[in-house]
């Protein structure tokens, strides 16, 4: 008897698991993607707004019913107890008026004990909902990339948020939800045009070496997302750059996949769902090495921490 109540136990805490797996990165609503255009109402249910005195400061993504993950350097100056959260949200000028739209406070706030403000290392935090939500075709959590995920160069992903449409340039009302469709630049080459050395295993590159297409201030916190066999999974959290859509210098990401096991240890019930992402064929970023004139020195140069984005 011992035995078979083990077993049973066993097989419903696996359907919890496999059930709450299979629903994270489902978009009903998310039927076309048209990158650098605003979203339709629905394509990307995680998406969530940080707001301070209605005033949007960060984005950050739904990763199970109770918690959100988003940028630590959104938090440089803001504490858990100024922040609301919006969920459901597609133009932020007419959040109030939407059917769709749920607020929470935050009654939590974890950032990683290794983010650097310096290095942009481990840019990432939690934040705990003050209550749960309940999961709509507006409001659904994103599956996570699990350890071992492999996001070659090329893969195609996209980004989504309410910053600036250009540096400087503060996203005009409605304040509608804007996506934009961006490849992966792989680490190696990425290194070779910030500076060898400063972008780490813990981050990701995304964006178009030619520029014109690119997360920027006020999207920080927010997720870069790929889709694999039909489920959207968040390979990064937006983190920082040098401009917005500058040339030969792609937006940086915190790689979430590193980041699995530091995740689990802060959520301890209710698990966000993992899913491994897999790319095909061969990732030509292995073949790169630096040419003389590829290496710039960012020593002369200041990153753009794309919390804040500028009122004009």
């Amino acid at each position: 008897p011992g035995l078979a109540v083990t077993i049973l136990a066993f097989a419903v805490t696996l359907r919890v698991k496999l059930a709450h797996a299979m629903l994270c990165g489902v978009a009903p609503l998310n039927t076309k993607i048209v990158g650098g255009q605003d979203a339709s109402p629905g394509s990307w249910p995680w998406q969530v707004s940080l707001q301070t005195n209605d005033f949007h400061f960060c984005g950050g993504s739904l990763i199970n019913s109770n918690w959100v993950l988003t940028a630590a350097h959104c938090f440089a100056s803001i504490t858990a107890s100024q922040v609301t959260v919006y969920l459901g949200d597609q133009s932020l000028s007419n959040q109030t008026s939407n059917p769709n739209v749920v607020s929470r406070s935050v009654s939590q706030l974890i950032i990683h004990p290794n983010y650097s403000s310096s290095t942009h290392d481990s840019d990432l935090a939690l934040l705990k909902l003050s209550s749960s939500v309940t999961f709509t075709n507006y409001i659904t959590p994103i599956c996570l990339a699990a350890a071992g995920s492999k996001f070659f160069n090329g893969t195609l992903t996209w980004v989504t948020g309410w910053g600036n449409t250009a540096d400087g340039v503060s996203l005009p009302s409605p304040k509608t939800l804007l996506e934009v469709q961006i490849p992966v630049v792989g680490n190696r080459k990425c290194n070779c045009l910030y500076g060898v050395g400063d972008i780490t295993d813990n981050m990701v590159c995304a964006g178009l070496l030619a520029g014109g297409k690119d997360s920027c201030q006020g999207d920080s916190g927010g997720p870069l997302v790929s889709k694999q066999s039909g489920v959207w999974v968040q390979a990064g959290i937006v983190s920082f750059g040098i401009g917005c859509a500058q040339p030969n210098y792609p937006g940086l990401y915190t790689r979430v996949s590193q980041y699995q096991d530091w995740i689990n240890q802060q959520i301890t019930s209710n698990q966000p769902g993992f899913v491994t992402f897999t790319s095909t064929g061969t990732d030509g970023d292995l073949n790169v090495s630096c040419a003389d004139d590829d290496s710039i020195l960012i020593i002369s140069l200041i990153p753009c921490i794309w919390g804040f984005p500028q009122i004009l």
